[in-house]
């Protein structure tokens, strides 16, 4: 039986992943901060199921979890926690922002780092980094620290998968970069989407469709794909406007 590690598996697309997967009959390993949410989960999903509570946003935290799987088997680990925040860089509060670092970037490369040595040892698997089509583009004010963070996990990964494809390696790596999506990101951001989000069962069904082809990024969505490459045909500058222009619309 194939083994799936799940980050940020209480809600939005960590829980819909993990739903997909249970279907198709792998044993899960989920972890998040909610006890109560993880035992919901395996509640309906069943006993193949190992759940580790765990917060993220604590660099030992991190390591704890690497230490909790260290004699685990993992096939395929989803690296998915995150979280966002809003408003202009003069007035969010540094707190969060560094909490949010703290997880986007800081746990996110801890785990894909430490997963990619034990997959190395096993001799293959794949890891998907949950990003954002925020870490596409040049920079997003009234955003301006969420849409950094996620640009460091796309660069990060496309860094490793073609030092891994170099190398002849059998271990597949990428990263998802969806737009809006209807998930509990708006709450916890403090915004509301300015475009009409996609439900968290299409990011997954999309994004596992393109792990098939062995994409690098993968941005779901032909919308969102269109987007994505004609931003390239505007100036720079003109670009962060636009987009500052529709994060500014999301502000409560």
């Amino acid at each position: 039986m194939k083994t799936v590690f799940i980050t940020g598996a209480t809600s939005g697309i960590g829980r819909e992943f993990a739903k997909v997967y249970a279907s198709k009959g792998y044993r899960l390993i989920l972890t998040g901060r909610r006890t109560e949410r993880l035992n919901s989960i395996r509640n309906k999903v069943g006993e193949n199921c190992r759940i580790i509570t765990s917060d993220l946003a604590d660099e030992n935290g991190c390591r704890q979890l690497l230490k909790e799987i260290e004699a685990e088997h993992i096939d395929i680990f989803i690296n998915n926690a995150g979280f966002g925040t809003a408003g202009t860089f003069l007035e969010t509060d540094l707190d969060k922002e560094i909490s949010m670092i703290r997880v986007n970037d800081i746990a996110m490369h801890i785990l894909f780092k430490g997963v990619l040595l034990k997959m190395k040892n096993q001799g293959k698997g794949t890891i998907l980094n949950v990003a954002s089509s925020a870490g596409l583009l040049p920079a997003g004010p009234y955003m301006a620290t969420y849409y950094a963070s996620k640009a460091y996990v796309v660069s990060l990964t496309k860094a490793v998968a073609q030092e891994l494809k170099e190398n002849g390696s059998n271990i597949y790596v990428c990263c998802l970069c969806p737009g809006p999506v209807d998930t509990e990101f708006n709450s916890k951001s403090d915004v509301i989407f300015a475009l009409k989000g996609i439900t968290a069962k299409t990011c997954v069904t999309e994004c596992l469709r393109e792990m098939k082809k062995r994409k690098v990024v993968i941005v779901p969505t032909l919308k969102m794909k269109l987007a994505v490459t004609f931003q390239h045909l505007l100036p720079e500058n003109m670009l962060i406007k636009l987009v500052g222009h529709q994060q500014k619309k999301k502000i409560y």
